[in-house]
């Protein structure tokens, strides 16, 4: 895959890529990012990357020409475009496993008041990564980077470590131990140790739906539960068959 990013807070990302799976992931090739500086591609001699918005209001408005100029020099019109903005489709998992089935990513964060809505409109879609406001869109960048390099092949020691994290199956993560195996007055659960990987998987099944349930009841509302999931839990299929969530 390849991901450009387009921005004017380059320090921060070039840090954040030089460190742990997402600079594995480029060095063994799994992805080419590249960072681009929009203030190089401003037309005056100032570097001017922003002006005041039309119709009055507060704050600046980026320009459009440094964007554009930027996409046309180094031939991004052809990826998948997508700007960071809070007006964006709020991003999640199955998002990130829709992208990073894609060959070729730009990533342009936004910045000051907004961007010039002929940028919006060049875009193929905007992403927000939560309800709240960023001081630039370069934090969302990373926060989509990451998403999408972990799941490509070969991005993580183990593949299947994608497969059982947090939001990959529409629920939250089980518990996880390690040793030692009674630290502090707390014992790892005995099924853990028991080496019955049946028994195992069941225990880390039933404690994903618990903890969705309690943690995030809007993700298990959309889960489709079987009736094992529901004996799991000691819920009544007649309870479990609502909204879209269905017995098996």
């Amino acid at each position: 895959m390849r991901i450009d990013v387009l921005t004017l807070c380059t320090d921060g990302l070039a840090a954040y890529l030089g460190e742990t799976i997402v600079k594995r992931a480029q060095d063994q090739g799994v992805v080419a990012i590249s960072v681009h500086n929009i203030r190089e591609y401003a037309r005056d001699k100032n570097k001017t990357v922003d002006d005041v918005p039309y119709g009055g209001g507060p704050g600046m408005v980026m320009k459009p020409e440094p964007i554009f100029d930027a996409l046309d020099r180094n031939q991004l019109w052809q990826a998948r475009k997508i700007l960071l903005s809070p007006r964006g489709a709020v991003f999640n998992q199955e998002h990130a496993q829709r992208l990073a089935s894609l060959g070729h990513l730009v990533l342009l964060c936004g910045h000051y008041e907004g961007v010039d809505q002929r940028v919006c409109d060049a875009m193929d879609e905007e992403v927000c990564i939560g309800d709240y406001v960023l001081s630039n869109g370069a934090v969302a960048a990373m926060a989509v980077i990451d998403a999408v390099t972990r799941l490509l092949p070969g991005a993580l020691g183990n593949d299947e470590s994608a497969v059982h994290e947090s939001f990959s199956d529409g629920l939250l993560e089980y518990p996880q131990y390690t040793r030692p195996p009674a630290y502090r007055g707390a014992d790892v659960p005995a099924v853990l140790l028991s080496g019955d990987h049946g028994c195992i998987a069941r225990w880390r099944r039933r404690q994903a739906l618990l903890l969705t349930k309690a943690r995030r009841p809007d993700l298990f509302a959309r889960l489709v539960l079987s009736a094992d999931d529901a004996k799991l839990i000691n819920l009544p299929e007649d309870q479990a068959v609502f909204g879209r969530r269905r017995t098996r």
